[in-house]
């Protein structure tokens, strides 16, 4: 009974957690509540892993790479990575994954992705190179690199907590970067040959052309006899109809409305709205519509100007319609359409939640865009300016950090301590604010560990784990132990699709573990192989940082199958041929 329950339960958890009806913060939590409930665990057993060190090494993490970019010294990294790359495309491409890989060995592979694709979209512009060359190597080598240290992913962090509480050994911080490496240099190697001809070339476009704006923009000219005269921009007949002025031209000025703005006899009206609310807007008395084609220069003037804003991991804005967070009060600009895994979504703006990766064509006052520069809520993709490099203190946030591997590698503190003191050091020294440091803290993914490692309590108690590993092992161990590890190896990379990395992982994890026992293997080599194949599933664009780069890069769905699933399987070889040479089974 108790069985049959834990794996429904984890049947519900993955068809949640990939149609996000829920936010898998709130998945998980409810599965706890049910699984302590019916006394599966205890309830000491289910905060077990809020309370357990690796969750403090992962947000300590986060407050540190949060210092380094306030710092500006990633800034500074990219500015002299974008001057040596110039010389060739092929330079280029190899040290933006080089350098991206390096970086996201010690730092989360999101916010990596996220710091360096501003700069990277300002780069392709100057080097008359189509962003879509670019991204989605970008993102790989991201989540490459977080496979070469223990700390390089929160997977990796996560996995290794747990077999810690089962009685083994923990991964050591350095203990998988020869296996990290030859994973890494395997997905170079392949970006640089096979998967940079397959790449796409999405041609750059004029934004209105881009988001396919032209058949949803009109003119209308206001008349004498106009019923709009004197209505609010915003509360006017056609709003009422679903239109949005967008623009208003009054005595030869062009200007943004705001909601005091009324219309007056004259006006030249820039609305946007659907083409069957047209046909009634042209039976209303005292206006007429102009037949012109509406360009981009008709959208932007001297001061007024289109542009794309990211919404990045750390936004507060997601899960939040644009309604919600009054985008035009709170940043002055005009939601004109989001485009959205490919998809170009243009009504209903306001009632729309924004999303992790959403890309949002705006309008509004220069002034106001570049004060965007420095928002932690949206990344501006635009002409990249390097925030101010504060020497002192980014020098003192990297000696920190890497003071912290020092004395966590040679045992001096425990990891969690080591990384602990580097992140208060960052806040006490004034290298980030706490309020920021709270902020850069992905709280999300921190319940989502710590309730999934309950999880995997939860399979032990119930006998689920037994269960399902005695009957792969029935299945798979006449085939050999290999076998076995590679249908685990091929389940976790199927698994990370509709679930997250880590959540996957130790749902896999209890079950490996005992299903090494009931062969007589050594359960460490089981676990790492599952480790590291939670990062390499790159089939599709689920990856938070692949998220990053869908609509900035103009990919498709298909982009991603085409060139991730060959890559996928090659890594997939790499961990059967390599990991039991590591770590012999």
């Amino acid at each position: 009974m108790e069985i049959a329950l834990v794996l429904t339960l984890l049947v519900i958890a993955v068809v949640l957690f990939s149609t996000e009806k829920l936010s898998v913060e709130i998945v998980t939590l409810l599965i706890l509540i049910v699984l302590a409930t019916v006394r599966i665990i205890s309830p000491e057993e289910a905060f077990a892993g809020f309370s357990s060190d690796f969750i403090i090494i992962i947000a300590s993490i986060f407050i540190i790479s949060a210092a380094l970019e306030e710092t500006g010294i990633l800034d500074f990294a990219v500015v002299r990575m974008a001057e040596l790359a110039k010389k060739s495309k092929n330079l280029m491409l190899f040290i933006i994954m080089f350098t991206t890989g390096i970086v996201s060995a010690f730092m989360n592979n999101t916010t990596v992705t996220a710091m360096f694709i501003t700069p990277l979209v300002s780069l392709t512009k100057r080097t008359n190179t189509n962003p879509s060359k670019l991204l989605m190597p970008l993102a790989y080598a991201a989540i490459l690199g977080g496979t070469c240290t223990l700390i390089g992913t929160s997977t990796n962090v996560a996995v290794s907590g747990y077999i810690a509480k089962t009685g083994l050994e923990p991964v050591s911080l350095f203990e998988i970067t020869g296996i990290g490496l030859i994973i890494f240099i395997v997905g170079i190697a392949y970006m640089m040959t096979i998967g940079q001809r397959m790449l796409p070339d999405h041609a750059d476009q004029q934004l209105t052309e881009e988001y396919k704006l032209q058949k949803y923009l009109t003119e209308i000219i206001v008349m004498e006899d106009s019923p709009l005269i004197g209505q609010l921009v915003f509360a006017s007949d056609l709003t009422t109809l679903h239109f949005r002025i967008l623009n208003i031209i009054r005595r030869k000025e062009n200007f943004l409305p705001d909601f005091r703005t009324r219309i007056e006899e004259g006006d030249v009206l820039l609305v946007e709205g659907d083409l069957d609310n047209l046909m009634k807007v042209k039976e209303t008395k005292g206006i007429e519509i102009m037949a012109d084609v509406i360009l981009e220069k008709d959208l932007q003037t001297e001061d007024i100007r289109l542009a794309e804003l990211m919404i990045p991991r750390q936004s507060n804005l997601i899960n939040k319609t644009v309604k919600e967070v009054n985008f035009l009060q709170r940043f002055g600009l005009v939601v004109i359409a989001i485009s959205r895994h490919g998809e170009t979504l243009r009504t209903k703006i306001g009632s729309i939640s924004l999303q992790l990766g959403d890309v949002l064509l705006v309008q509004g006052a220069s002034q106001r865009l570049a004060q965007l520069r420095s928002s932690s809520n949206v990344a501006l993709l635009d002409e990249f300016e390097p925030l101010l490099f504060k020497k002192r203190k980014g020098t003192f946030v990297i000696v920190a950090f890497l003071l912290a591997i020092i004395l966590g590698t040679t045992k001096v503190l425990p990891l969690s301590i080591a990384f602990l003191m580097a992140a208060i050091a960052c806040i006490v020294f004034r290298c980030i604010s706490t309020e920021k440091a709270y902020g850069a803290i992905d709280w999300r993914l921190l319940i989502l560990i710590g309730g999934m490692t309950a999880f995997g309590t939860a399979m032990d108690n119930s006998g689920a784990a037994d269960f399902l590993a005695k009957g792969i092992v029935d299945i798979m161990g006449p085939l050999g132990k290999l076998a076995v590890l590679a249908g685990f190896v091929i389940l976790t990379v199927i698994l990370t699709q509709p679930m997250s990395n880590a959540a996957a992982a130790l749902v896999i994890v209890p079950v490996a573990l005992k299903a090494a026992v009931e062969m007589n293997s050594d359960p460490r080599t089981f676990a790492i192989a599952i480790m590291l194949a939670a990062s390499v599933s790159l089939v599709t664009p689920f990856e938070p940082a692949c998220i990053l780069v869908y609509s900035p890069g103009k990919y498709r769905f298909s982009d991603f199958i085409k060139i991730g699933s060959p890559l996928t399987l090659l890594l997939v070889a790499v961990i059967l041929l390599m990991v039991p040479v590591f770590w012999p089974m």
